[in-house]
């Protein structure tokens, strides 16, 4: 018997877990995927929003900038990348100049740090800014993350402290039981006192399960991407538009490892597992940035993505207690990713109204900083290549990953079991190359490592097989 059981493995059901973790409950997270974070979280800006967007008297108003507060601490602690690199809004206009004026009215309610700039104050340290632009917002606390590292250092935390991790567990039925609920998934069935519905886009399925009474609709919205190559010394900032009612916006998002997004779009879908690529949305993207950028450099981009938001017809998130210990967390769209450590402070509140946890006497809720070569000193790869040559064996040029460090990750809990999975964690195949290089190297490791056979290597999903047949004797 469980105490919370946790449906969805992205950065909500997983920042979940880890804040579980410190109390006395048996816990365990199921994610239908052959991964954690392989939707919204996967794909997504990976901006850490200050919170000053969200209308007043909403949980988005209240979660986002509690939320944004507490990742310096969260990406110390689980030796998480985090940057502090500030955002422009830009205005190209008289009436978004006064949009302007609203949003620092709420960051200055908020106790948000914000600063006006003229055009020639802004183009001082951001030249690329369109010939449009009349006047900026500088947020300068804006923060971006590794959205994927984050939600894997969580769950790594939270297996460390007890957690039981279930993969490729559809959930596919729940029942209420006299002490709490039954739920099947996969080829399992789990007896629990709470539910956790952070399903994300299939949050009203699953809700649909247990209730025939209808509280929302998926309303699944995907954006695309175009991911430029590193350091071309094109933005410092997040530069956003003047958001409106369709959204943020096209944005140019410097990311932690050098990289700049450029995107997204916003198109509702009718599947909300679609997360290709399209003509339209690119096309979209490519014309929108123009507004506020100029000189992008879109002939140096490495790779197109897209994600699919969690979206309902409902305009805030949705926690609440929808029946007695079931707990639906949905919705959660942008400024999901930055509101995460809050919204699972707040599902925690909901369920102590039935009681307050005991916390453990020996949790930790740190995390051991993995292996990264490329970050040490000479003298530091000497002597780790010395008492282990794996870490001498070079197998992602572009990114300078070693074949140690893979190995750690596929060991490690919650450790990599696709090349996909491998990727996520470490950044082989997402330099220039995309892995034309050590993408059939990572495929022998991981072969080796798992003890199976190459042909049973996947790219992602258990059907997405790299190898059909050998072909030489």
């Amino acid at each position: 018997m469980y105490d919370v059981i946790i449906i969805g493995g992205g950065i909500t059901g997983t920042m979940l877990a880890y804040k579980l973790a410190r109390y006395d409950l048996k816990v365990a997270l199921l994610e239908k995927e052959n991964d954690i974070a392989d939707g919204a979280t996967m794909a997504n800006s990976a901006i850490v929003h200050t919170g000053y967007d969200p209308e007043e008297g909403t949980l988005k108003g209240m979660l986002n900038v509690k939320g944004a507060n507490q990742y310096g601490k969260i990406c110390k602690d689980l030796d998480c990348e985090y940057k502090v690199i500030g955002a422009y809004i830009a205005a190209c206009s008289e009436a978004e100049e006064k949009h302007l004026d609203v949003l620092a009215a709420r960051a200055e309610k908020r106790d948000i740090p914000y600063r006006y700039m003229t055009r020639d104050e802004a183009i001082a340290s951001e030249p690329n800014l369109s010939d449009s632009v009349t006047k900026v917002l500088s947020f300068p606390t804006t923060a971006v993350i590794h959205p994927w590292e984050v939600a894997e250092a969580c769950m790594e935390c939270a297996i460390n402290n007890g957690t039981e991790l279930y993969l490729n567990a559809p959930v596919t039925g729940i029942e209420k039981t006299e002490n709490g609920y039954k739920v099947l998934a996969g080829d399992k069935s789990f007896e629990t006192k709470y539910v956790v519905n952070a399903a994300g886009v299939h949050a009203a399925d699953i809700y649909a399960l247990i209730s025939d009474h209808t509280l929302f609709h998926t309303v699944a919205k995907r954006g695309e991407y175009y991911v430029l190559e590193e350091n071309l010394n094109f933005v410092d900032h997040i530069i956003f538009p003047v958001p409106s009612d369709k959204g943020k916006g096209v944005l140019a998002v410097p990311t932690v490892h050098g990289n700049v997004l450029i995107g997204p779009d916003s198109s509702v879908i009718a599947d909300p597992d679609d997360n290709g690529n399209s003509t339209q949305g690119l096309s979209y993207v490519r014309e929108n940035i123009f507004k506020t950028m100029k000189n992008v450099p879109l002939n140096r981009s490495i790779r197109n993505f897209a994600g699919v938001r969690p979206s309902t017809d409902q305009k805030d998130f949705i926690i609440e207690e929808s029946l007695p210990y079931f707990i639906n967390a949905a919705s959660i769209e942008s400024p999901g990713l930055a509101s995460a450590p809050a919204i699972a402070d707040y599902i925690i509140e909901i369920m102590q109204m039935h009681g307050i946890f005991t916390e453990k006497t020996d949790y930790n809720l740190t995390r051991k900083a993995p292996v990264r070569l490329k970050n040490l000193t000479d003298e530091e790869k000497n002597e780790l290549i010395k008492n282990n040559p794996a870490y001498g064996k070079m197998i992602c040029r572009c990114e300078q990953i070693s074949e140690g460090e893979i190995i750690d990750c596929i060991h490690k809990p919650c450790g990599a079991r696709s090349i996909k999975g491998v990727k996520k964690r470490l950044r082989p195949g997402m330099g220039r190359c995309q892995g034309g290089f050590c993408e059939p190297r990572v495929l022998e490791i991981l072969a080796r490592e798992l003890h199976i056979s190459p042909l049973e290597v996947v790219l992602d999903s258990p059907e997405s097989r790299i190898l059909e047949s050998e072909n030489r004797a």
